[in-house]
């Protein structure tokens, strides 16, 4: 990973809670609050990728990660997770809903249990994530949420109605969980993601073909990685974005 230039003095020893952060934009994003100093744990379901990460940033980290098992589609596991990522972190300060599901479906394959199910790992897991952590963001100086979104539903994209659908309502749950949160001293934002180029994307939905046909659409002529969703995510969860809340910052290279 690029080291990151920018330093967040204030992220040090902070607690960071980030969901899905085992593999993908959430472990770069863990690497990225592990480099600023703070204590981070994340949540994931995936046990192998989730124990290497911890193994190969706690010799190096101020902080070593936290690995928290748990399928976020179950809400009694969420508030399990969540209250115990805040005791072992000693309080959260900040919640990084990164966790997804960006399946492909047609449009009339979807059933009943697939659309249920599409939701509950992209939309309603992010509700009640944010509702566990709410309290303990509530005793922090100055609690800040992230929630990933996504530029899909933007595009008309025709392969995810379900994915699509749950990421426009991150959006408008952001703008809500900020109006709510806001008295409370607690930011909600949320990031839109253009293609990041992953290596789960390439192994199942990427071609080269792909990949050129997107940076063609985009000001910036370069495929987007992980990486570049780590400075955006400090950034919101630093009290250098103090004043920003119910906002969403599109992260695509400028897609035209």
């Amino acid at each position: 990973m690029a080291q990151m230039t920018i330093s967040y003095g204030d992220l040090q020893d902070k607690g960071i809670l980030v969901t899905g952060g085992g593999s993908g934009i959430g472990a770069a994003l863990v690497e990225g609050f592990a480099a600023q100093g703070a204590r981070v744990a994340f949540i994931d379901v995936a046990q192998e990728a989730s124990r290497e990460l911890v193994a190969r940033l706690g010799p190096t980290s101020r902080h070593a990660p936290i690995f928290l098992n748990a399928d976020l589609r179950h809400v009694n596991a969420i508030r399990t997770a969540v209250d115990e990522a805040a005791h072992q972190l000693g309080g959260l300060s900040v919640l990084v809903n990164n966790a997804g599901w960006d399946d492909r479906h047609a449009f009339e394959a979807v059933t009943e249990e697939y659309w249920d199910m599409s939701q509950s790992i992209n939309l309603k897991q992010v509700f009640f994530v944010s509702q566990a952590a709410a309290p303990h963001l509530r005793q922090a100086p100055g609690g800040s949420i992230v929630n990933f979104s996504s530029i899909a539903y933007l595009l008309n994209m025709s392969e995810m109605p379900a994915y699509t659908t749950a990421k426009a309502g991150i959006v408008g749950l952001t703008k809500s969980l900020a109006g709510r949160l806001g008295p409370d001293n607690i930011r909600v934002n949320a990031i839109l993601p253009g293609m990041i180029v992953t290596e789960r994307q390439k192994q199942l939905w990427l071609a080269d073909a792909d990949i050129v046909a997107m940076i063609s659409r985009q000001c910036l002529k370069r495929s987007l990685l992980a990486q570049d969703l780590i400075g955006p995510s400090l950034f919101l969860a630093s009290s250098a974005s103090a004043a920003i809340t119910a906002q969403t910052l599109v992260v695509d290279g400028g897609v035209l």
